[in-house]
């Protein structure tokens, strides 16, 4: 049998595979992939592409394919027979575009899209060929142009045109009516970014109900200041949206506090992949669902569904109330970032209150040393 021997400095083949040198560091390639990518590090990357796959899957799915699905639509006509026969033809449109109702007159149409009841209203005139469409642009451009096109191929089949009137239009600075929701999006990132900055700093669960507390209270001194600076930009400095700055920062603060203490309770339940969570609840689902690009009737089934009841969604609605709307409609959008709040509050506490005490420290001496 031939025997080999290795000289100093000759790597065995067993190193090259992953033994360790007597001080215990690794050797060779594989160990060194081992020892620098943990486990717990290998599923987070996973997580990371999972939510970066359902990233691109919500915002594609929500606005790939944008078409009105049963807009509220009031119907006008001097007589009952008229108005209810073009209800009737208009709620049977291919795709069901359109969701029509017969108002008595055009002031209570006027009315209900002030209230945000419905979106538009056709105004029939028999006595000319042409009759009047009327929009609230600032619910959304997006819906009020699909909304002009629904309506004007449906007259233009009855041999009839069609006369487009916004009766609450975008203000100058706010094109496409856009401000209010990158508005309610900036204040979204920093309620998370907060929470996720106040768990890099001090763990991501507070190590009881009191660090809990102080959490808590830092958060919502941040919001107070976050909402009022957002308001202010979005206001005075850049003319964008219309409106008072107190009402917007009152929504404001509620909605980065909604936000950061969601947050603080996933990783309170998680720990810090409870920030992915969060960022899962908030920007894969509730941004592309929160009705800015695109409204509600505008966005398939799911995303129009999940969007009200979602902080991006409720805070979009809410600011479109409060800068065109004169406030109104305004209840069900805080009723919901309040219960998330309430909510969000709750988990953080309980998972303090939870949380295991930490194991003393061992002395000195070591057990059974006489210390």
């Amino acid at each position: 049998m031939k025997r080999t021997s290795e000289g100093p400095g000759e790597p065995s083949q067993a190193g090259a595979w992953g033994a360790r040198t007597p001080g215990g560091t690794p050797n060779g390639f594989l160990a060194e992939v081992r020892d620098a990518v943990t486990l717990r590090a290998a599923v987070l990357v996973i997580g990371v592409l999972a939510l970066q796959l359902a990233f691109v899957t919500s915002y594609i799915g929500a606005f790939h394919a944008p078409e009105p699905r049963e807009v509220p639509l009031a119907v006008v006509a001097p007589s009952d027979r008229l108005a209810r026969d073009t209800v009737r033809e208009l709620a049977a449109l291919p795709g069901d575009p359109l969701a029509p109702r017969v108002v008595a007159d055009e002031a209570s149409a006027r009315r209900q899209i002030q209230n945000r009841e419905i979106d538009g209203a056709l105004i029939l005139d028999p006595g000319t060929t042409t009759d009047r469409l009327l929009v609230a642009g600032a619910s959304g451009a997006s819906l009020a142009d699909a909304l002009g096109g629904v309506v004007g191929s449906a007259e233009q089949s009855r041999g009839r045109s069609l006369e487009v009137t916004d009766i609450v239009p975008n203000a100058p600075g706010d094109a496409r009516g856009l401000s209010s929701f990158y508005l309610v999006i900036g204040w979204c990132v920093g309620g998370y970014l907060c929470a996720a900055i106040l768990a890099i700093s001090a763990g991501a669960r507070p190590a009881n109900v009191h660090r809990a507390l102080i959490r808590l209270g830092a958060l919502l001194l941040y919001s107070i200041a976050a909402g009022l600076l957002g308001a202010v930009i979005a206001g005075p400095v850049l003319d964008a949206l219309p409106g008072g700055i107190a009402p917007l920062w009152g929504l404001g603060t509620l909605l980065v506090f909604t936000v950061g203490v969601l947050t603080l309770a996933l990783q309170g339940l998680l720990g810090i992949v409870g920030i992915g969570l969060a960022i899962l609840v908030v920007v894969v689902l509730g941004n592309p669902s929160a009705g800015g690009a695109y409204p509600w009737p505008m966005l398939p089934p799911f995303w129009s569904a999940i969007g009200p009841a979602l902080p991006p969604g409720a805070g979009t609605f809410a600011a479109r109330s409060i800068s065109y709307f004169q406030e109104r409609a305004l209840g069900g959008s805080l009723l919901v970032l309040a219960a998330w709040a309430a909510g969000g509050t709750l988990v953080t506490l309980v998972c303090a209150h939870k949380r295991p005490a930490p194991a003393p420290a061992p002395t000195a001496s070591g057990p059974g040393i006489p210390g």
